[in-house]
């Protein structure tokens, strides 16, 4: 019996492992669409503006509204459990840690970005007759923006920095573990710690020419990472198959 247990759980981690590889390559495509997204589509500074994007175009305004990161992060659920599993021998405490931040930061995102809402109060905005009525939906999407939590409308992106935060560990772990290649630990390292450096970037310019030789290296990294990790963890998964 507790061999035919052993044989079950090793069973269901290899399952785990072939969908936290496809989560993986899955945020990575999301990733580097949404990048270029916001090159084709820079995002809106004022709520009218986003109901004026909205009303010219509903489904560029839903992504450009962070809609690509919804599944992206439901992906980061699936691929940081696979790597908690792979690499809790490592070093339990730290893949803990790891996990809850991860976790929190899928809930906080999950709990506050909602592009649909945004949807609905720019059509009432475009429906309204009166100037009272459309102070009022300003009012509520300005509410939308405070709350989404986004770098993008002057906040701290909560959410996207607790999933950093949880690369960095994992990617650290992944340097005292023979499961990853050190080039994919490093990888994951640099990648996780230019996106955090972005914040401090922010906190002291908002000029674009020092943003984007911050960004784009950090989100190509990050890409990077993903498809290494979904390509280890897939393997990992096939193996004796």
């Amino acid at each position: 019996m507790e061999v035919l247990d052993a044989k079950t759980a090793d069973s269901d981690d290899k399952r785990l492992y072939q969908l936290g590889g496809a989560a993986a390559w899955i945020a990575a495509a999301l990733t580097l669409c949404e990048v270029i997204l916001f090159i084709l589509y820079p995002q809106p500074g004022t709520v009218r503006e986003w109901f004026m994007l909205f009303q010219s175009n509903p489904f560029i305004g839903l992504l450009d509204f962070w809609g690509l990161e919804v599944p992206m992060y439901v992906m980061f659920l699936a691929v940081f459990l696979a790597l908690f599993m792979l690499l809790r021998k490592a070093n339990l405490g730290l893949m803990a840690i790891a996990l809850i931040s991860a976790l929190l930061g899928i809930g906080i995102f999950l709990a506050t970005n909602n592009p649909f809402s945004m949807l609905s109060l720019s059509n009432q905005y475009a429906a309204a007759t009166t100037d009272v009525e459309r102070s009022t939906f300003l009012a509520a999407g300005q509410a939308i923006l405070a709350g989404t939590n986004q770098r993008a409308v002057g906040g701290f992106n909560i959410a996207l920095f607790l999933v950093y935060v949880a690369g960095l560990i994992v990617s650290a772990v992944m340097l005292k573990s023979s499961s990853f290649h050190k080039s994919t630990a490093w990888v994951g390292i640099l990648a996780h710690a230019l996106s955090l450096a972005d914040y401090l970037r922010q906190a002291l310019t908002s000029s674009a020419l020092i943003a984007l030789p911050v960004i784009l290296p950090g989100a190509l990294l990050l890409v990077t990472w993903f498809v290494l990790v979904g390509r280890r963890l897939y393997q990992l998964g096939r193996l004796g198959q």
